[in-house]
């Protein structure tokens, strides 16, 4: 009796882009599958967690909106606003009010059907490390980038 073993290998995450991944993330999520990147850079694990999220009608001048977020850190969940340029602008500082330094820098945001994946490497002045967020909203993949980050600086 012959017994064959057929095994099927997942898509490397990078497969799923018509451009390249971001210099850096390159080498690191090669040959990584879809899986193992968002177990890897993801936001599901760690402390820190965006719960509601919202951009106030108002602006304040030609640039700026307050926006509001509930953050969880831990088991503590705390409600913060902020003024700010944009969404990233206020979720770091938002972040940094509670303690977690996030500073970007490298951003990408790539589409991948009919989702974008967004592609942050942080640091917070002592560590660097890459993050992923995605969503259908490139604005929802950044902040899940963030988070991300903020998640892995911490570990």
């Amino acid at each position: 009796m012959n017994s064959h073993t057929t095994t099927i290998a997942s898509p490397r995450f990078a497969d799923f882009f018509d451009a390249p991944l971001p210099r850096g993330l390159r080498d690191l999520a090669a040959e990584m599958s879809w899986d193992d990147v968002a177990d890897t850079f993801g936001s599901s694990a760690g402390p820190v967690h965006l719960g509601h999220w919202e951009r106030a009608a108002q602006t304040h001048g030609r640039h700026a909106h307050t926006y509001s977020a509930s953050i969880a850190i831990g088991d503590r969940t705390v409600t913060s606003s902020t003024t700010a340029s944009g969404p990233l602008a206020a979720l770091t500082a938002m972040l940094y009010e509670r303690g977690i330094a996030v500073e970007m820098l490298n951003f990408h945001q790539l589409r991948a059907g009919g989702q974008t994946a967004t592609f942050i490497r942080g640091t917070d002045g002592v560590h660097t490390e890459w993050a992923i967020g995605w969503s259908e909203c490139p604005n929802q993949s950044a902040l899940r980038a963030v988070i991300a980050c903020a998640n892995r600086l911490l570990a």
